[in-house]
Formats: C-alpha cells, structure tokens, sequence
C-alpha cells in the first residue's frame, strides 16, 4: 500500500512553499517521522516527515519547485520490506572475510575508487555545485550549513568572500566580471514585500536619542557571574532594553497598537494590555522576528534565555510560524554588525520599532558635574513609528523613558 508525503498546512497566510533540497532519494528506505524534504516557506523553513514507514517512490517535483499545500510529493511503499542494510547501517565497515581483521600489507587494493570524492557525489543543491563550478571551487574544502551538513549556494558564495576561490590552471584565462542568478528565496520574498509594504502604508518617522550605557555595563559586570552561576544564563544587554521597552509601551500604550478595521469597516485601534516584544534576530536565511510573549510579565533570566533559544531555533531553521506571529513592537540590534545609527523599517502591522546600535565611546557632558566633559560608552538608539497612530510628543516620551531605564537601571527594578 502506498501513503503520499503531503505538504502540510503550516498557517492560514502560507498557500505555497519551495522545495528547498530532498533529503532522501527514490528507493530509500525511511522510518515513520524521519525528514523526507525541506520546504521554504515565506515565512519558515519546515522539515517534511515521512507519514509512515517504507520504501520512498520517485519525486514528483524537484528541487527549486513551487508547491502547494496539500500537494502530494512523493509516495511511500508501506508494503516494501526492510532491507538488511537499513537495519544494521554499520556492518558495511566490515566487509573483509572473516580471519582477515587487518590488511597484512599496504600494497595492491583489489578494489581502487578515487581517493577524493568527486563533486557530484558531494552532498550538495544543485545551485552550490554549478556556482562551484563556474567558480572553480571545491566542495569539498566547504562546511555546509544545510540538514545533514549540506552545502548551500550562500556557503559557496561565503567561500568566494573568503578567498576560496581555486587558482586558475596554468593556460587557462582569468575569469573577471562574473554574474550569476541567485534564486529569491521565499521569505527573502516575503521580506522585501513586507518592508515595501510598510514605507507605502504607514507614515513612517523616525526619531533619535542617545544613552549612556555606563550604569547598564557597571550592573552587568558586577552580578554576570553570579547571575550565570545561579541561572545557568549570561547577562546581556538586551533582557535590560527588553525592559525598558516594556516600560515605555506601558507609558505610551499607542506605541503597543495596530490599526484594523472595526465591524464597520472603519479604522480603529486594537490596543494590547500585553507586550509581545519581536526581537530581530539573524539566520542563515534572512532576518526573522520572533515573538518572546508577556514580555512584561518575564524576569531578566527568562528574558536572556528565551532569546538565546529562539537566536538558536533561527539559525538552525526551527523557528515556527507561531513564533514569528503576533508581535506588537519589534527591537532590532544592528550594534552587533557594526552599525552606529541608522532608521528601522517598522515591523507591519505594530507601530513601532526600536534600533539598537554600536556602543561607542565618545565625549559628553558629565550629568553629575554640568560643564565637565567626560569619555563615556554611548549607545544611539532610533524609533521609528507609525505617526498615523502615534504623536511625535508621544514618540519622544517613548524614547525618553527607554532611555532613563537604560542609564538608571534601578528604576527597572523599582517598577518606576
């Protein structure tokens, strides 16, 4: 009897996906459960597991094509039988007659193979072997990133940036001026809709202040120890702006709204009592915004380890669609790339958007003694919002109050 693989339903806004490489071949056996593909979706990259157990039929669709959900891509022969080898995976290591455990000399191999895999045998998407080719890489002196660690087109081209580009041979020209396409992944799709979407819809503004990150840094290195020891966590600076966003959405509540339509069609507000805070946090497939929910009701423990999870689940592919929902203000740290200032693009359908950047040290008047300069550990910090909901007046107090819990910390702890 034969079971279809089916794409599965991941969301109401997800109608589509791309097969993004199949990890088991026509013929394979595969366990109930085990990865039969990877699908990119505009929003996640999902692993497709195998309804039951059996022998894999041949792929209806191959990789780089687009799916809809609910398609069949493949069948799986539930009545096939189980080979031997798919039950004992390691006696292959084994294969010389018994009484022979070692070879008793160096010398002639009955059965030669080439000594380095060729590149077809690789583990590698079809785009990463032709870019490799065109470039004259080797794939086998690359890392990859992908399930089961394969190589990519962005781990090529990674390589490339590196240096890893293979010396030309002797007669062969200099290949200068290359280009290649790149297939648009789709949420790099879905990214730049988004943001498109955002500059066209909302009226955007962005207003700036600085902090001074010294009592921040002083706190943090005075407890990181001890706040490790006892957490099993370290201390960051984000569980402190997390906080102090918390603070200035409760303080200016329009900040923490959408703009929906009521019973009537009609614009209205939906304001949150909640805070689900989106933190931008980096992947091998572009900039996801997962959701730490009730930010307001977290401790800083809970805060740093609910991002370190979901930084991880992101880089390995394993955020899910639920977690990427629903958010009602985003923060993003382009600090941790360099960048001193710059103005986030709002995270549609939220209001606002917070910019973390590069913590500097810079000359400043010494709030303590007015008229004297000092060097300190300056941060500038940027607010982009939506003034269709939100005041400038407001906008500012926002980012006031986030920065008198950045340099007086205590007040975080106060609740003040």
């Amino acid at each position: 009897m034969a079971v279809e693989v089916v794409v599965p339903n991941v969301g109401e806004s997800v109608t589509e996906g791309v097969i993004a490489s199949w990890l088991k071949k026509p013929g394979d056996w595969i366990d109930r459960d085990e990865t039969v593909l990877e699908l990119e979706t505009d929003k996640v990259t999902m692993e497709i597991p195998a309804p039951s157990s059996g022998v894999l039929g041949a792929h209806k669709f191959e990789e780089g094509d687009t799916v809809e959900v609910g398609a069949a891509v493949a069948e799986i022969d539930e009545s096939a039988e189980k080979p031997a080898s798919a039950e004992t995976p390691s006696a292959p290591a084994t294969t010389e007659p018994a009484g022979s455990p070692s070879k008793p000399e160096p010398a002639p191999s009955p059965a030669p193979a080439p000594s380095p895999a060729p590149s077809t045998e690789i583990n590698a998407t079809p785009l990463a072997k032709k870019i490799a080719a065109e470039r004259g890489i080797d794939l086998g002196s690359i890392v990859g990133t992908g399930a089961g660690g394969r190589v990519r087109e962005h781990d090529v081209l990674a390589s490339l940036q590196t240096g890893g580009a293979a010396a030309p041979q002797a007669g062969q020209p200099i290949q200068t001026r290359a280009k290649h396409l790149e297939r648009m992944s789709p949420m790099r799709q879905k990214i730049a809709s988004r943001l498109v979407e955002a500059q066209h819809a909302a009226a955007m503004l962005t207003t700036f202040n600085e902090c001074d990150m010294t009592a921040v840094m002083e706190l943090r290195k005075a407890y990181k120890e001890e706040f490790t020891t006892k957490h099993g966590i370290g201390l960051g600076f984000m569980s402190f702006f997390v906080k102090a966003v918390v603070r200035g959405l409760q303080a200016q509540p329009s900040i923490n709204s959408y703009i929906v339509e009521d019973e009537k069609g009609k614009p209205a507000l939906e304001m949150h009592d909640y805070c689900d805070i989106a933190v931008a946090v980096s992947s091998p497939k572009g900039l996801v915004v997962p959701v730490l929910r009730s930010a307001e009701t977290l401790s800083f423990a809970e805060i740093e380890a609910g991002i370190k999870d979901l930084a991880i689940r992101a880089r390995d592919g394993k955020i899910t669609l639920e977690e990427m929902t629903g958010g009602t203000f985003t923060i993003t740290n382009g600090g941790i790339f360099g960048s001193l200032n710059s103005t986030p693009i709002l995270n549609a359908p939220q209001s606002g958007i917070l910019g973390m950047h590069a913590i500097k040290k810079r000359p400043v008047e010494d709030p303590a003694n007015p008229g004297q300069v000092v060097i300190r550990p300056m941060m500038y910090l940027a607010l982009s919002y939506d003034h269709r909901v939100v005041d400038g007046a407001g906008a500012v107090q926002f980012l006031v109050a986030v920065k008198e819990a950045i340099e007086d910390p205590h007040r975080l702890l106060l609740g003040l």
